[in-house]
């Protein structure tokens, strides 16, 4: 086995080479990428949890929150970089934004969001700064850190919006168009919610690489997180889930996110609620193509006997209008009690339509009947190399770990609201937080990645499967308390 050489820095550079996963059953040597290097005593350390990431040629980076407080935010975001597709990465935390990194002057800092401008040859990672208040931490603010470097150092961060009146920012997402024969080519954007006014969906756009940003006009909507892509057209589809978590629609722009139509609903979501006081919750994971066809994938209990498990599933869309109806991802059968959620959708940039490669990470609980004592959270995988119409075996990337590994949060124990995969080099590379035992009061918890890129599989059809529940097992939520 190589040893790992891990020299871990705020700011400054660091290269992280092999090291194995904790777990000796899974089928995959993990490499890990970052761990948690704070100290304050307001944070649960060390914790790194909610990972995204975005791959640009050989380049990947990805963003999480570092230092998990108990009822929202973390110390700090940070990040982990990969220029060599996914074989060496540099990692460090974001300067400019929390008090606990560079003088910053917010008290936390959630939800981070990796995007890439290729016109201005900029990474951005979107947070969302926290503010200690009397009721509770406030979303004051949406940020944007800049890299000119390849994603390697960062900038003091630029604000996209500012909470003002009785605003409550919440879950942010970024993305930029890429495609030099779009309209709209080295425009970025970042949605949104203002939890303090109903969940009111916001998108702002940036023409200057998120030097500076514009508000677009959105119809009156109550929404939580959303992850914009963009057509090759420059037309923007917004997948995102209602308020209530009970429906996923979709937003629509053509002008560049100057104003937006919809939104049209996807589907009804029936869930099943995760057990286990593990933290989690039917957001979806969106991507698009070569030719701009919009990939979403949520958990779903609509092909479960009485909605005893959540599957994985996924709709199309080549118009953000249309979209096909959700079809299980087939991880396992029906009958199983295998649980499945928090998904991290990633489709090749170089493929398209009938040989689409996707890969899917994810986390399940082999068994839903356990509880926050006896639950093996585990992580997964699953590819196709045909749009999704088939799809390979799945595989055991980490796990079994216990819940009480994970970070404690007001809303259940914490790896993520989601976590991410992309493709770089050919194959899919998956970032997502493993829990170790806690040594006494401190935490093992931090950010993985396979140690190779995981390739996609074709496989036999897969046959329809009848929908067999009609609702979620459990009541319909009121309008969600904020996700940080």
């Amino acid at each position: 086995m190589q040893r790992s050489r891990l020299f871990l820095a705020l700011v400054t550079a660091s290269v992280i080479a092999l090291i194995w996963g904790p777990a000796a059953s899974a089928n995959v040597a993990l490499l890990k990428i970052s761990q948690d290097p704070f100290t304050n005593s307001t944070s649960q350390h060390a914790t790194q949890v909610e990972p995204d990431t975005f791959s640009a040629g050989s380049t990947i980076v990805s963003a999480f929150q570092s230092g998990r407080f108990f009822n929202g935010g973390a110390s700090d975001i940070g990040f982990a970089t990969s220029t060599d597709s996914g074989g060496l990465w540099t990692s460090g935390s974001l300067p400019g934004i929390t008090k606990f990194l560079g003088a910053g002057p917010f008290d936390r800092v959630s939800d981070p969001s990796v995007a890439f401008d290729a016109k201005h040859n900029v990474w951005l990672v979107s947070s969302l700064p926290l503010l200690d208040t009397a009721n509770g931490p406030l979303g004051a603010a949406v940020l944007v850190s800049r890299s000119t470097d390849g994603g390697l150092t960062w900038g003091n961060p630029v604000t996209i919006a500012r909470a003002t009146g009785n605003s409550d920012l919440d879950k942010n997402w970024s993305v930029c168009d890429n495609t030099p024969t779009s309209l709209f080519y080295g425009s970025c954007y970042t949605q949104y919610d203002d939890f303090g006014n109903g969940n009111q969906v916001h998108v702002s756009f940036s023409r200057d690489g998120g030097l500076t940003w514009t508000e677009g006009a959105l119809p009156r909507q109550g929404v939580i997180g959303g992850q914009p892509v963009v057509q090759p057209d420059g037309t923007i589809v917004m997948p995102i889930d209602n308020a209530f978590e009970t429906a996923l629609l979709a937003f629509r722009s053509t002008n560049g996110g100057v104003s937006w139509t919809g939104p049209v609903t996807i589907a009804r979501i029936r869930d099943h609620n995760t057990v286990g006081g593990l933290r989690s919750g039917p957001l979806p994971t969106a991507e698009i193509d070569a030719a701009g066809k919009v990939y979403v994938v949520w958990s779903d209990c609509r092909f479960r006997r009485g909605c005893k498990e959540n599957d994985l599933v996924m709709s199309t869309s080549t118009d953000g209008v249309s979209w096909s109806a959700p079809a299980r991802i087939p991880i396992d059968a029906t009958s199983s009690s295998v649980d499945h959620f928090i998904p991290g959708l990633a489709v090749d940039k170089a493929t398209s339509g009938s040989t689409a490669h996707l890969g899917l990470t994810y986390y399940y609980y082999p068994a839903t009947a356990c509880t926050a004592a006896t639950c093996q959270l585990t992580v997964g995988f699953i590819s196709s190399a045909d749009g999704g119409a088939t799809w390979g075996a799945a595989t055991q990337l980490a796990g079994p770990m216990a819940l009480a590994s994970l970070a404690s949060t007001s809303q259940g124990r914490m790896v993520g609201d989601y976590i991410s995969t992309s493709f770089a080099g050919g194959s899919a590379h998956g970032v997502f937080a493993v829990a170790n035992p806690p040594n006494g009061t401190t935490f093992d918890e931090a950010m993985y990645t396979p140690v190779v890129g995981l390739s996609a599989a074709r496989a036999a059809s897969v046959v329809n499967d009848p929908v067999l529940a009609d609702a979620a097992d459990h009541p319909i939520r009121s309008q969600r308390s904020a996700r940080r």
